[in-house]
């Protein structure tokens, strides 16, 4: 094989050819071509020599090439899979930087939420991939990354903050990953971080007795707060109540809805606890009573409930608590909000000389009264609305544990009751 010719001997047609041709030069002895992409410079040596036909052949791979940016189809690893400027690259069309991937998340997942939740989730989107950085390709994301984003956010946010904020960041990253914008899945690196002061923190037997007799001054604030304890509902689930949601004679009430700040309704926060029906412990059921007969004279209004960002549903119907029970102001709306009961639960919490708490214990009191009462886990879950009872093993296990020795004691009483023995002890005579 001959010499390759260099710069220096290009024929005088060949060297004008390439002046007049953009984006095709001569490297070394080889033709190189270069082009634009993600307000860059790219440059690729195609080991050709710099012959007509060649130079041609040149023009017509960087004409594709910028067609391919040009209609967003363009995989730098697509087309040059052996470059240095293509490692870290998917051999696919799923090259997006992590600015890219996080918009195209949020809008597909904005059609399930509404307005407002999408809102919260945009803030959370907004800090992950500031985190990570706007530029860096998704493709090259690695669990280090994300274990770093995790340190920042535990060392310049609150506890509740940096959770919803990874609890989005792992959403993302798996939606990432079923779409091969990612090689591996790396939401398991958005571990929740942990912190005695986010654990359940329950109010006791004697607290309670305290809320009700010396925060309480009316009826209602103490049959809400009752409601509140023995049925473990969210905050928002028990402002958005209504008398239609009671049924006294079965025993049960049904959460088809939730109260969000400036009174917007949605349904429930999961799509297994959407018109949930739970079953009324005594001290619920006779609460429910007691709002019943306070609320008889509230007229219903019409009202509507968000399904999604972009459907919603009508409903006509009448609170089963009501600020306008207590209120001295004409023209109040005949609903709590979160804020006005949040309020309202810290001044109760206040009077009766309780230590302070968010107002969301009295769901984690439920779940950790019916679990050292050695509820049924799974009955348990349903009733608070949980897709199964792993959250309650991971959040309340502590409470699962608790007389351990009794609840053996108490299911070996139930087992001999059906007939079982021990047959390696000696039996007792009978007299």
């Amino acid at each position: 094989m001959g010499r390759k010719p260099s710069a220096q001997r290009l024929s005088p047609a060949i060297a004008e050819l390439l002046a007049n041709t953009s984006g095709v030069e001569l490297h070394g002895p080889s033709l190189r071509i270069w082009f634009m992409w993600r307000n860059k410079r790219w440059r690729e040596t195609l080991g050709l020599e710099p012959t007509k036909s060649n130079i041609k052949h040149a023009v017509g791979l960087r004409a594709s090439i910028t067609h391919a940016i040009k209609v967003g189809t363009f995989n730098y690893a697509d087309w040059f899979p052996e470059s240095e400027n293509a490692k870290g690259m998917a051999k696919s069309n799923r090259n997006l930087r992590v600015d890219e991937s996080a918009e195209r998340y949020m809008k597909l997942k904005s059609i399930d939420i509404t307005d407002e939740t999408a809102s919260r989730y945009q803030t959370a989107i907004d800090m992950v991939v500031e985190a990570l950085g706007a530029s860096v390709l998704t493709t090259t994301l690695m669990p280090e990354d994300i274990q770093l984003m995790r340190g920042e956010f535990a060392a310049t946010r609150q506890v509740s903050t940096a959770n919803h904020y990874l609890a989005v960041a792992a959403g993302w990253l798996s939606w990432c990953h079923q779409n091969e914008y990612t090689a591996s899945d790396l939401s398991p690196a958005c571990e929740r971080i942990k912190a005695e002061d986010v654990d359940p923190d329950p109010f006791t037997h004697d607290e309670f007795g305290a809320l009700i007799g010396d925060g309480c001054l009316h009826l209602q604030d103490r049959a809400a707060v009752t409601l509140a304890i023995y049925t473990g509902l969210r905050p928002g689930e028990l402002c958005g109540l209504a008398r239609e949601d009671v049924d006294i004679a079965q025993g049960c009430l049904t959460v088809r809805r939730s109260v969000q700040k400036h009174r917007m309704f949605k349904v429930p926060k999961t799509k297994t606890s959407r018109d949930r029906v739970i079953w009324l412990l005594p001290p619920a059921l006779e609460a429910c009573k007691a709002l019943l007969e306070m609320t008889a004279d509230i007229a219903p209004l019409e009202i509507i409930v968000a399904l999604n960002r972009h459907q919603n549903r009508q409903e006509t119907v009448a609170p089963l608590l009501s600020p306008t029970i207590q209120a001295r102001q004409v023209n109040i709306h005949p609903f709590f909000n979160p804020h006005s009961w949040n309020k309202k639960i810290h001044n109760i919490m206040r009077r009766a000389g309780v230590r302070r708490r968010r107002p969301y214990q009295t769901r984690h009191t439920f779940a950790c009264w019916s679990l050292t009462a050695h509820g049924n886990l799974a009955f348990i879950a349903k009733q608070m609305g949980h897709k199964d009872y792993s959250m309650l093993v991971k959040v309340y296990a502590k409470w699962i544990d608790t007389e351990s020795q009794s609840e053996a004691e108490r299911i070996w009483i139930e087992m001999q009751k059906r007939g079982a023995f021990a047959p390696l002890m000696p039996h007792r005579k009978t007299e």
